[in-house]
């Protein structure tokens, strides 16, 4: 892959692994921290890339393995050093901001707490249906693209998100959420 090839395999994928890059760190700061590491890892590579092939599926792949080094990196420095304060920091809850409330109309206010509600849910699946849904449905990859990347069969790629599918039905049921 040159240079041009590169250019614009940033621009047709970009925002789909950056949105994926961001799903999966949970927050804004750390997805977009993972994007540019990933895209770097992709620029070191890009001569051994191939254009033709499927890059999207090696730059999500990319980003998973990064993301995973990182947290293992992570958890090794917290079980030397713990940090208390975390407790403190996480706090759960939705609340609509002042600017929010000034900018949009009541309806997209409800349905953006809804969207978060549901982003909330996923994000608190256990990674190995986590990734899977984001892979499916927030970079439109097919289940065949997915099991490729995450090195997993098509069947337990289907039955990973069948789970997670119905945990947050379950979820969504409990609290009263009817759709």
């Amino acid at each position: 892959m040159n240079n041009d090839e590169f250019e614009r395999f940033v621009l047709k994928f970009g925002k789909d692994i950056l949105r994926f890059c961001r799903m999966t760190a949970q927050n804004a700061e750390d997805g977009d921290e993972l994007y540019q590491d990933t895209m770097l890892k992709l620029l070191e590579k890009k001569k051994r890339l191939d254009f033709a092939q499927n890059a999207k599926s090696y730059a999500l792949s990319t980003s998973i393995y990064l993301w995973r080094n990182k947290k293992k990196k992570y958890a090794n420095r917290m079980r030397l050093v713990p940090i208390d304060s975390m407790d403190e920091m996480s706090e759960e809850g939705y609340e609509v901001s002042d600017q929010d409330r000034e900018v949009s109309p009541e309806h997209i206010v409800l349905q953006q707490n809804e969207v978060d509600m549901i982003q909330r849910f996923v994000a608190s699946l256990p990674e190995k249906y986590r990734i899977p849904i984001y892979l499916y449905y927030s970079a439109d990859m097919q289940i065949s693209e997915v099991s490729e990347i995450l090195g997993l069969p098509e069947g337990t790629v289907k039955s990973r998100i069948h789970k997670a599918k119905k945990q947050l039905k379950e979820k969504l049921e409990a609290i009263g959420y009817d759709r």
